[in-house]
């Protein structure tokens, strides 16, 4: 058993072609949301996810005893004005259908929309039984105390959950946005717990050849992901840990994961979110995280 509840990420499901997407058959992808089902329920996934076909193609699987949750992400400003939202948050719904939302999460800011705006549209939904929990990711410290702020003066459903970026090499969080979330009663989901696979151990220096993976290729998120780590400072931390694993038979994304569930500042109410790209990398991990 997990001391942290373990969420599995969907981002690498999809339509073949479509940035992220790694596993496109049908059977594959029920195969590995049956292994996820014996260790936890929660599902999460985006509107933006597989350029929209990651939503697609989890309404085609059996997901019986699991919940979904997803994003709406503000593609260009504007996207969080209350017609955009709503509209976008419905395109979801149906995707998804037959399947329920549990969650609804900002994806990301809009600083181009008054929160309020998003937020009274993200109430009204609340109220038509559309999904059941509001959440927010990606935001400030600053602008969760005063998305909560506002909720609370108007009387609407309130975030009671925050999705980031933690992990044992990616900890800015810990000194503000954490006390922030403990404060409000915040529930505490992590994404990009083996540093979006930086833990795998597979490129040891930023200019050597890339292995195929999350970090290869042109695509918008592979840049986006050697933006985020690939830098000097993780690279030399990861020399220091390796001979440590060595040591003491450990791998290193298994380092990570014990990491996560029992030398971060996460408890047992939040969540730590798992992605995959096949069924043997999903037990594996599963397995590591004890």
């Amino acid at each position: 058993m997990s001391r942290v509840p373990l969420i599995f990420g969907t981002m690498t499901l999809g339509a073949p072609g479509q940035n992220g997407v790694r596993i496109t058959e049908l059977e594959e992808c029920q195969r590995i949301l049956d292994v996820y089902l014996k260790a936890g329920k929660e599902i999460d996934t985006a509107r933006q996810y597989g350029n929209g076909t990651t939503e697609e193609c989890l309404s085609k699987l059996d997901l019986t005893g699991g919940v979904i949750d997803t994003k709406v992400f503000p593609v260009q400003p504007g996207g969080h004005k209350a017609e955009a939202f709503r509209n976008t948050f419905k395109t979801s719904l149906e995707k998804l259908s037959p399947h329920k939302v549990r969650i609804l999460y900002l994806h990301a800011p809009d600083r181009s929309v008054p929160f309020e705006e998003t937020l009274s549209e993200a109430h009204k939904l609340h109220k038509e039984g559309l999904f059941e929990i509001l959440g927010l990711s990606n935001y400030a410290a600053w602008e969760v105390a005063e998305i909560v702020m506002i909720c609370r003066q108007n009387n609407w459903i309130q975030p009671t959950v925050y999705q980031g970026m933690y992990n044992a090499i990616t900890r800015d969080c810990e000194p503000e946005l954490i006390p922030c979330l403990r404060k409000f009663g915040m529930r505490f989901v992590i994404y990009n717990p083996l540093a979006g696979g930086f833990f795998a151990g597979r490129v040891s220096k930023p200019d050597e050849e890339i292995p195929e993976g999350r970090f290869s290729g042109d695509g918008n998120m592979a840049r986006m992901y050697r933006a985020r780590y690939f830098r000097s400072a993780y690279f030399e931390a990861m020399e220091l840990i390796r001979p440590i694993a060595e040591k003491h038979g450990l791998r290193l994304t298994e380092i990570a994961l014990r990491w996560c569930q029992h030398h971060s500042l996460l408890t047992p109410e939040d969540g730590v979110i798992l992605g995959a790209s096949s069924v043997s990398q999903l037990e594996q991990n599963i397995n590591d995280r004890v």
